[in-house]
């Protein structure tokens, strides 16, 4: 789902801008939530537990829902969904490094020497495969947009592993998945629309062509990325483990190969599998 969410995202760059994507992405999949997580919004005794976390929620919504997916259907307008898969698999990397400088972690060799595998698999990507370009290296604007989304999707794992005390124990609010979902959406759906006027001003975008094929778009990325891979994500996390899981989101530059070759004829080049393999 999230190697599609970047193909699909690639293949409607032309018919609408990447932030107004992001908006129909949240108010739909908010619309598909609200019967899932009612209970967050149900009554003033929950409207005052979310004024009472609002700026933690506030926070977790612009960089979950803000944040993240408008950069990377930025990043889609000048770089490939392979691209921004591989650069995306660098999570543990930069997670690492905010643990260390905000957390006070300290990684040991082995993390380390995988953190240096998966940076040198995302520098082929960078480079194209030619490492002595780094030398006088003109990144793409995707690509650069790219690390900036996975550094703030970084942060928001952290948010999400180490809240505030009002988020742990018997003071967190008695919410499921969908409802704490729910409640940041609450917050990032304001942010979408902050975000799109904001885009709209600095870096006009395309007119909007409004087609079934959108439509369907706009339903599969609220759908799919938003909320059933969401929701296999934290079952995933919960029977298999954090550990176990990361494994697996290594796999997503795969489909996302797989799917860019298939669906808009945009194959994998040699340097992607050196990349692929350095970062699994």
């Amino acid at each position: 789902m999230w190697a599609g969410n970047a193909v699909v995202g690639r293949l409607v760059v032309d018919s609408i801008g990447p932030m107004w994507l992001n908006v129909g992405r949240w108010l739909v999949a908010f619309a598909i939530l609200l019967p899932l997580g009612r209970r967050a919004l149900a009554g003033p005794a929950s409207w005052r537990r979310i004024g009472e976390r609002w700026r933690y929620l506030a926070v977790l919504g612009l960089l979950g829902v803000g944040t993240y997916n408008a950069l990377q259907y930025l990043a889609l307008r000048t770089s490939t969904p392979v691209n921004v898969t591989l650069i995306a698999s660098s999570l543990p990397v930069w997670s690492m490094v905010l643990g260390v400088l905000l957390y006070g972690t300290h990684p040991n060799r082995m993390q380390l020497a995988g953190a240096v595998f998966s940076l040198a698999g995302v520098g082929t990507v960078l480079t194209r495969g030619d490492f002595h370009a780094l030398a006088q290296i003109r990144l793409v604007q995707g690509d650069l947009l790219m690390l900036v989304a996975i550094l703030g999707w970084a942060l928001y794992s952290w948010m999400l592993v180490r809240p505030p005390e009002h988020m742990k124990g018997d003071r967190r609010p008695d919410w499921n998945w969908a409802d704490f979902l729910v409640a940041q959406c609450v917050f990032g759906i304001g942010w979408t629309f902050v975000g799109a006027g904001l885009g709209e001003w600095l870096i006009p975008s395309v007119p909007l062509r409004w087609s079934p094929g959108l439509a369907a778009a706009i339903l599969f990325v609220a759908v799919g990325p938003s909320v059933i891979a969401y929701r296999s994500w934290g079952l995933a996390v919960a029977e298999a483990g954090p550990e176990m899981a990361a494994i697996f989101y290594n796999l997503t530059p795969l489909f996302a190969a797989v799917l860019s070759a298939a669906l808009i004829g945009e194959g994998p080049r040699p340097y992607h599998g050196l990349a692929f393999a350095l970062i699994v």
